[in-house]
C-alpha cells in the first residue's frame, strides 16, 4: 500500500513538473525576446537566449515612449483604488449578510447569487450608457466606480463571516463596542486571510482588464497598460521587441503581489468553504 502511494505521489510530481515547464516556456521566451532586437525576433529562429543582447527595448519604452510611464501610473492608480474599495465594500456587504438582521436579507443574498451567473460582457453596454449619461467616459471614476464591488467576493466574505466565531463578537459587545466597532476592530483584523486572497484576485483582475478600458477610454493619455501595449501593434508592422519589454514590466507587479500573498490562499480556502 505504501509503495503504491509513493508511486502515485511520484507520478503526480512528474506531471506537475511537466506542466510547470510547459507553462514557463512561453514566459521564458517573452523574457528573452525583451532583450532582442526586432530583426532577431522576426527571424523565426527558436532560440531562448539572445544572440545580440540589448537593453534598447527597455530604454525605448521608458525614455522614448512619452506615454508609457503615464500608462503605468494609470494602471497602478486604478488597480489599487479598485482593490481598496472592493476590500471595504465586499467585506461590509459580506458581514451584513452573515451577521446582521434586516428586511430583505434573503432577497439580497439570492440576488447576489443570481448576479454570479451573469457574464460581465452582458453588462458592458449598459455600463457604457450609464457612464456616458454621467459624463464619466475617459475618466478615472469611469474605470473605478463600476468595478468597486464584486458579487463573487461578497459571497466569499459572507462565507468567511458565517464561520467566524460569534464568541469574539459577543465578548466585544460586553465591552461596549457597537456593530461598526466590532467589525472594524475585531472582525477585519482577523479576516486577513480572506482579505489577502481577495486583494490578489481583485488587483490582478483590474490590472489585466482590457475589455472595459477599450470601451470607455479613447484618449491615449488615459490608457492603461493593457490598452497601451496594443498601440505597439500596427497594420503593417508590430514592434514585438517593445511589446515583450513592456509585457515584462506589466507582469512584475502581479507576480510580486501573488508571491507576497500566496501564503494566505490555503488559510482563506479553509475559512470560506464551510456553512451555507
Amino acid at each position: 500500500m505504501t509503495s503504491l502511494f509513493l508511486t502515485w505521489k511520484a507520478l503526480l510530481y512528474i506531471l506537475l513538473t511537466l506542466y510547470a515547464v510547459i507553462t514557463f516556456i512561453p514566459f521564458l521566451w517573452a523574457l528573452s525576446a525583451s532583450f532582442k532586437p526586432l530583426s532577431e525576433i522576426v527571424s523565426g529562429e527558436p532560440n531562448f537566449f539572445p544572440k545580440n543582447f540589448t537593453l534598447d527595448n527597455y530604454k525605448q519604452i521608458f525614455f522614448q515612449e512619452p506615454l508609457f510611464l503615464r500608462w503605468l501610473f494609470n494602471s497602478v492608480f486604478i488597480a489599487i483604488s479598485v482593490t481598496l474599495l472592493n476590500l471595504l465594500f465586499n467585506s461590509m456587504a459580506g458581514y451584513a449578510l452573515a451577521r446582521l438582521r434586516f428586511r430583505g436579507k434573503r432577497f439580497w443574498f439570492f440576488l447576489i447569487l443570481a448576479v454570479l451567473a451573469v457574464p460581465a460582457q452582458i453588462t458592458l453596454i449598459p455600463t457604457f450608457l450609464i457612464l456616458k449619461a454621467l459624463g464619466w467616459l475617459n475618466s478615472y471614476q469611469g474605470m473605478i466606480v463600476p468595478s468597486m464591488v464584486n458579487a463573487t467576493f461578497i459571497f466569499m466574505m459572507r462565507q468567511f463571516f458565517v464561520n467566524f466565531p460569534k464568541e469574539l463578537e459577543e465578548a466585544a459587545q460586553l465591552d461596549g463596542l457597537n456593530t461598526w466597532g466590532i467589525f472594524r476592530h475585531i472582525v477585519l483584523p482577523l479576516a486577513k486571510p480572506a482579505l489577502a486572497a481577495q486583494a490578489v484576485f481583485v488587483f490582478m483582475g483590474s490590472w489585466n482588464n482590457f475589455l472595459l478600458p477599450i470601451v470607455i477610454l479613447f484618449e491615449p493619455e488615459m490608457f492603461t497598460l493593457p490598452l497601451g501595449l496594443n498601440t505597439f501593434k500596427g497594420q503593417f508592422i508590430s514592434y514585438w521587441n517593445y511589446i515583450m519589454a513592456a509585457s515584462m514590466v506589466f507582469t512584475l507587479p502581479a507576480l510580486a503581489i501573488y508571491a507576497f500573498f500566496n501564503r494566505y490562499f490555503i488559510e482563506s480556502v479553509t475559512f470560506t468553504g464551510g456553512k451555507g
